[in-house]
């Protein structure tokens, strides 16, 4: 109980600190704020284009692998391919098409209708266009190198080209994302490290009297923690304004270019589970900030 009353009280002097200098408090609210803002508007928006990726009409009908059975495979080994591949694993869906229904498509064509009557017979086998459950490119991989063993299948063609140029975009864009997260999260840590700093050197004489009334150096680190972190929870809660406020400025242009092209498209602010991990972040961000801080400062007014 004590302990709690402790910390509730340096809460309390950790509020008032930041309300006594409110310019100041304000300015590293909004350099905090900005700073953070930068990574979660960056995340926010490789979010919404994973899902635009995904929603588009190229991306619903890939990725795909094409299986083509041999020529002289019968109807009856067709079925037997089929069969099985509808049970693997790993497949979300199969379909045959016919090499008679190729054929009808092909004589359709401007130039191949005279063509393919002169051949002897139809040039065009049986063929299954598989959809893999998991689209990345190495799943889709191992997919092709086992259909490549089944009997009486002479090609495989696998349409992953757009999927590792995919894969690669987004691992682009995390990396560089996190790296943006991590080099702004170690300004703020600086940020609240100077800050904290000026605290207890305009705080001097109230941190001497306490240690000569015995206070330990607990005692007079926990408000300053709580100052720090109350200072990295408020920052957070800015950049979370300020990305908010970003995503609905950005939704009118964001409407007008989906209906030019056609899209069903919005843009999605941070939820609730992302704001909660920016709030945490900045928070600790700033706990670590401050007790680095207190570990030197105290150590020098000694």
């Amino acid at each position: 109980m004590i302990w709690l009353h402790q910390h509730w009280q340096a809460f309390r002097l950790a509020i008032s600190r930041l309300a006594t200098s409110p310019v100041t408090t304000l300015l590293s609210l909004i350099a905090i704020g900005v700073a953070l803002a930068l990574p979660a508007g960056g995340w926010m928006l490789l979010d919404n284009a994973m899902k635009l990726a995904r929603s588009t009409p190229t991306a619903s009908q890939m990725p795909q692998i094409s299986v083509f059975m041999s020529l002289r495979a019968d109807r009856k080994a067709a079925r037997e391919i089929e069969a099985w591949l509808k049970k693997r694993e790993g497949v979300a869906s199969v379909r045959l098409v016919p090499r008679e229904d190729t054929l009808a498509r092909m004589r359709t064509a401007d130039g191949l209708s005279d063509v393919l009557d002169a051949l002897p017979g139809n040039p065009f086998p049986d063929t299954f266009v598989v959809a893999p459950a998991d689209d990345r490119p190495e799943h889709m991989e191992a997919l092709a190198a086992e259909f490549r063993k089944l009997p009486k299948v002479e090609h495989v063609q696998l349409d992953s080209a757009w999927a590792r140029r995919l894969d690669a975009l987004l691992k682009l864009g995390r990396t560089g994302v996190l790296m943006l997260a991590l080099l702004l999260g170690v300004g703020l840590v600086a940020i609240t490290f100077n800050i904290i700093r000026l605290q207890v050197l305009s705080q001097r004489a109230e941190v001497e009297v306490s240690r000569l009334l015995g206070a330990t150096d607990a005692f007079i680190r926990r408000p300053f923690i709580w100052f720090g972190a109350l200072l990295g929870l408020l920052g957070g809660l800015a950049a979370w304004l300020i990305v908010g406020a970003a995503a609905l400025w950005l939704t009118g242009p964001v409407g007008e270019l989906a209906r030019l092209y056609g899209l069903d498209i919005s843009l999605t602010p941070p939820g609730d589970a992302d704001a909660a991990i920016l709030l945490g972040a900045a928070t600790l961000l700033g706990w670590i900030g401050a007790l680095l801080s207190l570990r030197q400062a105290l150590r020098e007014g000694r």
